[in-house]
């Protein structure tokens, strides 16, 4: 099914922004930006997520956003993820997240599809050397 993938596949996620997705500035609580990585990560995995075989998933490997709205506690940010390139196990997205006034972020998003098997292997190995240091 990772052929399915393709150009304009879409992922949308919309949050509400409580006061845990905050950071304060001022007097005032704004969504955070590590806290939007997160979501327009989790948008991109929806993205892929109905196209991917069991027992294979996907890990980010590069994000570059320019955050240039703040969203207050209390609003909704909605972030859409659209597949803008397929390159076998590589696949990048363009990051849009809105809230009700602003564009919040815009940007591009990278994730390569593993095989959770060989994956887990080699966080084994690596888990093995981090116990014995």
């Amino acid at each position: 099914m990772l052929e399915d993938i393709t150009v304009g596949t879409t992922g949308t996620l919309e949050r509400l922004i409580t006061e845990e997705y905050c950071t304060t500035r001022g007097d005032y609580q704004i969504f955070s930006t590590p806290d939007l990585v997160l979501l327009l990560e989790a948008a991109a995995i929806e993205a892929l997520a109905p196209h991917l075989p069991e027992g294979q998933s996907s890990v980010g490997t590069t994000i570059d956003i320019a955050h240039s709205a703040a969203t207050l506690k209390g609003q909704t940010v909605t972030c859409t993820a659209t597949v803008s390139e397929v390159d076998r196990r590589r696949v990048v997205f363009d990051i849009v997240a809105t809230d009700e006034f602003d564009t919040v972020c815009t940007g591009k998003h990278e994730r390569f599809v593993v095989d959770l098997e060989k994956f887990g292997a080699r966080l084994a190995e690596k888990a093995e050397k981090v116990a014995t240091r």
